[in-house]
């Protein structure tokens, strides 16, 4: 399944993309997808609800956002890509590291991302982010598989600057309108192969990083194990799994997102996210 949160008539609504690729509003059996979603409204939504549904045309979208409205959770795993470790001169982690985004923090696909007016260092990170679906505490790596309930595309968007100010990276990651992700989540069942998953990032028509899900230091079984010891994970919290090396801020010199750019975040067979660059 394929499904987005977009707006409509300035209401949001939950869409699905139906078997032959069209557009079905389900807000009325499903509800919005926010914290604490019950994923089985849609587990549960058959081919002839479905096709019961209005069909909603692209064009009539007049706004994309985040799959997930107002996640209680935003965690996104650092230096979780060897070759980025390596760029940042870090070594391997020895435990996953984790810091938190906001929801603020974040816009839909086609949305403009912001360079704030205190620092010109807003650098890409594109990402691979799951989101949950079953809750739970203290859950094994062999049963974390359970608790996904899709996949989507992240940009982990950082102003380096104020992200180098002390030892935590919350201010940088945390600017408002910085970042974004979406625009459709694709549930695990059509995902047979996770570690195959691949990420590209571009700017404009180049291509600054590239990465596989295969490559990450601690998968996504480890992730959701090590994290879910110190919280309860809920239905509809988000993770984003981390970047590959690629960053702006590495280069010589340093090349950081600029007004009028354009930054596309992809995940080939999943979703393509893109939004362009503005000044705050």
């Amino acid at each position: 399944m394929r499904l987005a949160t977009v707006e409509l008539s300035g209401q949001p609504r939950t869409i699905v993309l139906d078997r032959a690729g069209r557009a079905r509003d389900v807000t009325a059996l499903t509800g919005l997808v926010r914290a604490d979603v019950d994923i089985d409204n849609f587990a549960t939504l058959t081919p002839a609800e479905l096709e019961e549904c209005p069909v909603v045309e692209l064009e009539q979208i007049t706004r994309w956002l985040p799959p997930v409205i107002e996640p209680a959770r935003i965690l996104c795993v650092g230096f979780n890509y060897r070759n980025h470790a390596t760029e940042m001169d870090k070594e391997l982690p020895a435990n996953p590291t984790f810091f938190v985004r906001f929801p603020s923090s974040l816009v839909g696909h086609l949305e403009p991302i912001e360079r704030c007016a205190a620092s010109d260092t807003l650098d890409w990170e594109g990402e691979i982010a799951i989101v949950i679906g079953r809750g739970g505490r203290d859950i094994s790596r062999d049963r974390a598989a359970d608790h996904v309930w899709g996949y989507t595309a992240f940009a982990d968007n950082s102003v380096r600057e104020f992200q180098l100010h002390g030892t935590q990276a919350t201010a940088g990651k945390n600017f408002d309108r910085s970042g974004s992700f979406g625009p459709w989540l694709v549930t695990a069942d059509e995902v047979p192969d996770p570690r195959a998953l691949k990420l590209h990032t571009y700017l404009g028509d180049q291509r600054v990083q590239s990465g596989v899900l295969a490559d990450l230091v601690f998968d996504i079984p480890a992730v959701i194990e090590y994290v879910s010891t110190w919280t309860t994970l809920s239905p509809g919290d988000v993770i984003a799994t981390g970047t590959p090396a690629g960053i702006g801020h590495r280069r010589v010199p340093p090349r950081y997102l600029q007004a009028g750019e354009v930054l596309t975040v992809d995940i080939p067979g999943i979703t393509t996210l893109v939004n362009h660059v503005t000044d705050a």
